[in-house]
This record gives structure tokens, C-alpha cells and sequence, in this order.
């Protein structure tokens, strides 16, 4: 939740060329950064590229998370989470001014802007959200940061998780308070060691916003209150998925609010727990699709008659 006035960074215009790559266009701005869709002049290979710039001192964090971004990266390897192939650095000698990352380009839209359209869809996408997490977690590492902006979908139902700034080992304490408000979890807001569970509230608080289109309370205190933060027996339990919108499978629901327990201990064991489950509902709302066709078709053949 970490809020900064950073200096504005000098965009850079079509056709310049950054180490090798040529500039097409800007797709996006970020606090201290601005991402260009680039071709490698040499391969003619299109990638996204990341320009962060340190207009003062202050900045650094925003260089340092960059860099932690694509350390991160470099464990990685799974289809559903965007790939960082490369990092240059600009400054002086003791000093980095800007930072680069050459990344996958990811032609598809955020959660976000453009939700699912039905059932099946949407749960198809947290299944490969919740496996990428999986992978994550498995090499000792946590994404801290799940929100509907950080899932784009590409054509087919593709799934890309993007954004590991605010990424950390398993078992990281930060030193201050780092998430998104809506989604944030517990012990992120209380500053306690963050885990796999994290990413599991995390996810849950996002599928819970996608099903019933509101917010689940947080430990951030909102409107008037006069604290920044709740103790855990003071955060409001959120109504449950299925009765803000009956038409969500109860097991799905269920799911859902387990994960956003405020009781870490009470969530799922791991997120592959959460991604078998996920796997199985989804078996279960298609099969259900193809009984209301097959139904449809007897329907049809018996008017014929």
C-alpha cells in the first residue's frame, strides 16, 4: 500500500533505440516506471520493456524492487507467469540512475478491465493462477501481491500472472506494510512473516471481488476510522460468496471464504490444495454444462417427433 511522490520520467519516443531495442510504443505507466513494447534490432524478436527511472534519492526502492523483480524471475519457470529474460543497468559507478527489464510481451487483458464472462472461464483462470503459485511457493518464493490487475488473460483463456515487484522468500518480515488495500492480507498489514498462506488470501480476496464484484474487509481500516490498522478480532468477516450471488457453486464459495480467513491456519493447507480444488469444481461445472446440452438436444429431438 506503500504511497510515494516520485520525480516524472522523460518518456521515450518511437524509434529510439535502448541497448539494442528499438522503441514501437508505451503501454503502460507505473509510480516510477513507464513499459514500451520493443523489437530487438538484431532477432526483430518483440518484447516488453521496463524503463525505471531514480529521479531522487528516494526513488532507490523502486530500483531495488526491479531488480528483486527480476531476480525472482530467474527461478521461475512456468507457463502462467510472465518471463523476465534480461536487466541492464544505466549511472555511474556507485550510483544506478535507470534499470531496465526486457520482458515477455503479454497480449491479453487484466482481470481488472475485463472479468470473466461465465463460470467455467473465470474459475479456469484462478485453476492456472493458483498452479503458477504453486510453482512460485515450491521454489521458496511468494508473490505478496495477487490482485485482479496482476492476472492478464490472453486469447483462449491463456493466463500470464504479471508484477513480482512486491515478490519475497518465504518467511521474508517487511519493513513496512506492502500489498494492495482490498486484497491485502492480515499479516501483511501487521507486518508478520509472509508465506504461501499469504498468496492464498490474497487470491481468495481477488476471487472473491470477481464472483460478487465487492471488496472483502481488510485489516486496513477505511473511511473515518482513527487507525491505519485492525487487530485481527476487530476485522469484519465478509458475507459469504454464495449469498451476495446464489448463482456461485456452494463449493466454490466455500473455497473462496476458507481462503480469506483472517486465521492463516485456517486457510487451505497449500495452494496446491486450492488449485485441486479449483480443478474440481470446474469438472463439476462442466459436466453440468453438458447435462443442460444434452438435455436441450433430447429436448429438441422430442418437439421433432
Amino acid at each position: 500500500m506503500d504511497v510515494w511522490t516520485v520525480t516524472a520520467i522523460e518518456p521515450k519516443k518511437r524509434g529510439d533505440s535502448v541497448e539494442g531495442y528499438k522503441i514501437l510504443s508505451e503501454i503502460g505507466r507505473g509510480a516510477a516506471s513507464i513499459i514500451y513494447v520493443v523489437q530487438d534490432v538484431k532477432s526483430k524478436q518483440v518484447w516488453a520493456l521496463k524503463h525505471v527511472d531514480r529521479g531522487d534519492a528516494k526513488d532507490a526502492r523502486f530500483l531495488d524492487q526491479a531488480e528483486s523483480e527480476y531476480r525472482i524471475a530467474q527461478e521461475l519457470n512456468h507457463p502462467a507467469i510472465r518471463k523476465i529474460t534480461r536487466m541492464f543497468k544505466k549511472g555511474t559507478l556507485l550510483t544506478t540512475k535507470e534499470l531496465y527489464l526486457v520482458m515477455e510481451l503479454v497480449d491479453g487483458v487484466s482481470l481488472d478491465k475485463a472479468p470473466p464472462k461465465n463460470f467455467e472461464q473465470a474459475v479456469d483462470i484462478f485453476q492456472q493462477v493458483a498452479d503458477a503459485m504453486h510453482h512460485m511457493h515450491k521454489r521458496g518464493y511468494v508473490h505478496a501481491d495477487m490482485k485482479p490487475n496482476n492476472i492478464v488473460v490472453a486469447d483462449g483463456g491463456v493466463v500470464k500472472i504479471i508484477d513480482l515487484g512486491q515478490g519475497c522468500k518465504i518467511g521474508t518480515v517487511k519493513p513496512r506494510i506492502q500489498g494492495t488495500p482490498d486484497y491485502i492480507a492480515p499479516e501483511q498489514v501487521h507486518r508478520r512473516p509472509i508465506t504461501p498462506k499469504t498468496d492464498i488470501y490474497n487470491l481468495g480476496a481477488t476471487m472473491y471481488w470477481v464472483f460478487t464484484r465487492q471488496h472483502i474487509p481488510t485489516a486496513l481500516a477505511k473511511g473515518d476510522s482513527l487507525v491505519n490498522s485492525l487487530d485481527d478480532s476487530l476485522i469484519q468477516k465478509p458475507k459469504p460468496v454464495v449469498e451476495l450471488n446464489p448463482r456461485v457453486h456452494p463449493k466454490l464459495s466455500e473455497l473462496i471464504m476458507s481462503c480469506v480467513e483472517v486465521d492463516a491456519d485456517n486457510r487451505p493447507e497449500s495452494m496446491a490444495l486450492v488449485a485441486d480444488r479449483l480443478s474440481l469444481i470446474l469438472g463439476i461445472l462442466r459436466a453440468k454444462a453438458e447435462d443442460v446440452v444434452r438435455s436441450m438436444d433430447q429436448s429438441e429431438r422430442t418437439d421433432t417427433d
